[in-house]
């Protein structure tokens, strides 16, 4: 009885390690250098355990849900147009931080592959002796300069993790605000709860490994020749599928993919247009 105790107690233990915390954060931007009162704001998941860190979009999770029902069940499973426009995100971006190699990785979807580089840039933080409370928590602030802005950011010591939202780190405590100098993109924690674990997110193509300004020239291809990224080795068979499925839960049959390339190229060059002030300026 008391080896089964002692299994049951060390299993109960693994248990509990595997499983992650949650913070939920409220991002705001300023996306269009252009037109500064238009102010988007979405969720945004933290996701941490022992070993390491993962933050991402909310709707982007739900896409996510919905293309996978929808891949799985052939076509069959049709979603709603006006709802996938509305799970849009501005977050397309996730950041995994690995605890043990103390590791940055940010990983961000051109066209049909993801493109993943390891952060080269640490973070350099005055920790100023201000204090105040956010919320429930008592928080200190500190200050950073990170990719042409300037950070302010609280974090708390009421919490046992040293982490916070994007690429933010290395403070001795959690990051429950930051927000840069100019108010144009700021992150607020707002709950925080256990999970079973990290999400896995889906990886659609290849997953390419870059270094920082490799993925910083592909993305400038990327906004002036989107279609480039959808025509590479392997893309187009995935593309023409898409293309099939979305067609026909759309009530229009199965379109031209030719059509479909057209305006997904207009669609992404609009995008870009509107973001011109992100959230790294160098």
């Amino acid at each position: 009885m008391k080896k089964l105790g002692i299994i049951t107690l060390v299993l109960f233990m693994q248990n509990i390690f595997a499983q992650a915390n949650r913070f939920v954060y409220q991002v705001t931007m300023k996306p269009d250098a252009a037109n500064k009162s238009n102010i988007k704001t979405e969720n945004a998941y933290l996701d941490i355990t022992q070993d390491k860190s993962l933050f991402y979009s909310e709707n982007r999770v739900k896409r996510d849900s919905i293309m996978q029902k929808t891949f799985q069940s052939g076509g069959a499973i049709s979603f709603n147009r006006d709802q996938m426009e509305g799970l849009r995100s501005n977050i397309n971006y996730s950041v995994e931080k690995d605890k043990k190699n103390q590791k940055v990785y940010f990983k961000d979807r051109l066209g049909r592959d993801t493109y993943s580089y390891e952060e080269d840039r640490p973070l350099n933080w005055k920790i100023s002796s201000e204090t105040t409370k956010i919320g429930e928590y008592k928080v200190q602030k500190a200050e950073t300069e990170f990719a042409g802005r300037k950070w302010t950011a609280w974090f708390t010591t009421d919490l046992p993790y040293q982490d916070g939202p994007y690429k933010f780190n290395g403070l001795p405590g959690l990051i429950v605000k930051v927000e840069d100098g100019q108010g144009d993109y700021s992150f607020d924690l707002m709950r925080n709860y256990k999970v079973a674990s990290v999400a896995g997110l889906n990886q659609r193509g290849s997953i390419i490994k870059v270094k920082r300004t490799d993925f910083l020239k592909q993305q400038e291809k990327f906004k002036t020749d989107p279609m480039s990224f959808m025509n590479q080795s392997g893309g187009g068979g995935r593309f023409a599928q898409t293309v099939v499925i979305g067609g026909a839960s759309r009530g229009g049959g199965n379109r031209n993919p030719g059509d479909m390339r057209k305006r997904m190229e207009e669609r992404v060059k609009e995008e870009n247009k509107k973001n011109t002030n992100p959230i790294e300026l160098q």
